[in-house]
Formats: structure tokens, sequence, C-alpha cells
């Protein structure tokens, strides 16, 4: 344990429970522990040092440091529904529970080589990882993180001499109702979900043919519709979880028709969530603006011009703003778009390397990391006047445990 790791799990340990007497203090630290809450607690993930930061955003601060948690670079995070356990996604193909009131890895599973974000089932009983390598997903008991199922994205006909048919990178990984997890092949073109209502044995449904790789996903917050990305053509597929035997849509087609795309610096993300007063706000590929869907309809009602290629497009909690960051050479900026009139109500400059964005659960408050200035701001949403900044090493992805209560995040 580094000397800063022992230091801030003490001040840690401290807060939790300084409103104690000293007598019970010293009687059962475990037992004292468990009476501070976690509904405002989360972690900023440090890439470079393999590291999560604990915070708390009731008072903007940081309460202690966890390490030792493998290649963190594109690493995200979902939680358990107590919001007590962050279960951590490395690149490395980690899988990492963290302890949030003790600041302590409970356990760490190198599942695969090569991973890109996961989902936790809808019953918090079971958490799955999107793999590159080997491509696929593989599930895990979310207790004891031991391997529950393994479901192999092997597509196309086999090869010669019975040769293994080849496998896909998986991406868009997303929870759904029914412990039902959603997720698209980038290689093959397809949609798969995967129900785990039996854990031993998942019935997998697929649908091919959905468009050139996809390459990033969302769940609507009803948990209604999967939504994937297409990279290799303009549009996006839509499919109703509802009625999965109607298949699988195309929205969007060609909103990039006849006009010259940008070359694409960074893959926008489409988790996180861009809808707002009835409508879905998307990042546009290659180009610098965000389109504006009808959710009903899933007709284009509008476009916004903003400052660069658009990478996350993330609505308020109460719909009223929506907050984008940029790939560079824009990457200095957020702006703040104004969801009734459609337009660009702000332009900040938080600094080089804005990477991630997070409310607060209700809303008031923003916080954005800013890699290049090793530095998390805190933006007042409604003055947008910065308000407080916490130090970090290379800060990426921002993850509240507000999202344990949340479908698709």
């Amino acid at each position: 344990m580094t000397g800063r790791m022992s230091m801030m799990r003490g001040a840690l340990l401290g807060l939790i429970l300084g409103a104690l007497p000293a007598a019970s203090f010293f009687a059962s630290a475990v037992s004292a522990a468990e009476l501070r809450g976690t509904g405002d607690l989360g972690i900023v993930v440090e890439r470079a040092a393999g590291r999560v930061m604990v915070v708390e955003n009731s008072h903007r601060r940081t309460l202690a440091s966890v390490e030792g948690l493998g290649d963190l670079s594109h690493a995200s995070a979902v939680f358990s529904r107590d919001a007590r356990y962050a279960f951590v996604f490395g690149r490395d193909g980690g899988l990492s529970k963290v302890d949030l009131l003790t600041a302590t890895v409970v356990k760490r599973v190198q599942q695969a080589g090569n991973s890109i974000g996961g989902a936790i089932s809808e019953d918090g009983r079971l958490v799955a990882v999107a793999n590159y390598e080997p491509g696929g997903v593989r599930v895990f008991d979310a207790d004891s993180l031991d391997p529950v199922a393994d479901i192999p994205a092997e597509y196309g006909p086999a090869g010669e001499a019975g040769a293994a048919r080849p496998r896909s990178k998986v991406v868009g990984l997303e929870d759904a109702p029914g412990n039902r997890f959603v997720f698209s092949l980038y290689d093959a073109g397809e949609i798969w979900i995967a129900d785990l209502s039996d854990p031993a044995a998942p019935a997998v449904r697929k649908f091919t043919g959905i468009g050139r790789q996809p390459y990033d996903a969302l769940v609507t917050p009803d948990g209604r519709h999967y939504i994937a990305g297409l990279f290799g053509e303009d549009g996006l597929a839509v499919l109703d979880l509802w009625n999965p035997d109607k298949g699988v849509r195309r929205v969007l087609d060609g909103y990039g028709r006849g006009e010259q795309p940008l070359p694409v610096y960074k893959m926008p993300h489409l988790e996180g969530w861009g809808f707002a007063d009835g409508k879905v706000f998307l990042p546009a590929i290659g180009r610098h603006e965000v389109l504006v869907v009808d959710a009903t309809t899933w007709q284009e009602v509008g476009r916004i011009a903003v400052a660069g290629q658009p990478v996350f497009v993330m609505a308020r909690p109460d719909g009223r703003q929506i907050w984008v960051n940029f790939a560079l050479p824009d990457n200095h900026l957020v702006q703040v778009l104004d969801v009734p009139s459609l337009a660009v109500a702000a332009t900040l400059t938080p600094g080089k390397g804005v990477l991630h964005m997070e409310f607060t659960p209700r809303g008031e408050q923003v916080w954005v990391s800013v890699r290049d200035l090793d530095t998390v701001r805190i933006y007042d949403t409604g003055s947008l006047r910065e308000v407080s900044t916490l130090p970090a090493d290379k800060p990426s992805g921002i993850f509240f445990t507000a999202r344990a209560h949340r479908i698709g995040l």
C-alpha cells in the first residue's frame, strides 16, 4: 500500500466514523462503515495510473484512491444495486470489483485480452463484459465474480476443413429489462439479444444485416429501444425490445449524403443518454453537428451546428440542457445546448483534453474531466460558473452511483 493510498483510506474511514463516539470507533470499524450511505459517491478514473478516485459529490471532494486496476484507458464502470460496489472494466480485459466504503479491491479477474465496457443485469446478480479479444461476451456472478456464461461472437459460415468461424469485436453492450443484455457485433454487422433468465443456458437471438460496423449503442431510459450507431455508413439501427419480431429498423439513412464528411478524430459515444423533451440528441460522425430526432417517429427534426466533432452528447437529468464535448482539435471546449430553442447557449473552455462529463443525480452540477490539466472541473449548471476543482492524474471517466438505478448506464 502506498503512502498516499494509506493516507486517503484513513481519511475516508475518518469521514465515515467521525460522528461516532470514540468507543464505537474502535469497537467495530466494519459495522460503523456500513452506516455511511453511498448515494452521493462515485469514482473518477485516473487512466494512466491504473487507479480510481473515490469521490463524494455533496461536498465535492476526494475520499480515497484505489490502485492496482490495470490498464484503464477507455475504462468504464457500473454499480451494484445497493450502490456500494463499482465494477470497473479495464481495457486490458480486467474486471475489478471495488468497495466504495472501504476503498479496497474486493476481487479482480483477468477475463479477456481486450475489453470495451460492460453492463449489470436488471436484478443486479450478473455482470457482463464486452470483449474485442476474444470477441464475445462473458458473464460473471456479481457477488463472487465467478464465471457464469461465455457467449462467443462467432459469425458467418464455417471455414474449410472445419476451421473455426471468425469472431467479431463486441461493442455497445447494454442491459435491458428481463435480465437481458443487448450488444452489437462490429465486424459482422449484427445485433444480439442474450436472455440470461437462466444464466446457465443463455438464450441468444440474432439480428443480421443491420448495417456496416456498428460502433456503439444505447438503450433508451425506458428500456424499450436499442440504438446502434453505424460507422461504415450513414444511419442508425433501432431495435424495439418490446417487439423484437419486427426486426431492426434503419433510421437517419444518408444523413450526410451529398456532403464531404470530415476525417473522424475520435469515435463518438452514444451511451450517456441524450434524451430530452421527447427528442434524441445524437453526435453526427465526422460532422460538426448534433442530430435531433423525434423519439416517437425516429425522424430527423433538426440539426444543431456545434464547435467541432461531438463525442459525448448528454442531457442534464431534467432535460433542459444538452452538454457536448469534442474530439481534437476542439477537445478544450464544452458547449451547452438549449433544448427548447435547439441552439447553442454557451461555450465553455475547461482546457485541453476534456474526456467525459457526469451530472450529479439531480443535475445541479456537472463534473468535467480535463486530462491534460490533471483536473476535474465542477460547474453549476444554472449559472454555468465553475464552483470547484479537484486534482486528478489524467482523469477520464467519471461515474456516480446514481447510475445503479437507471437502465442502460
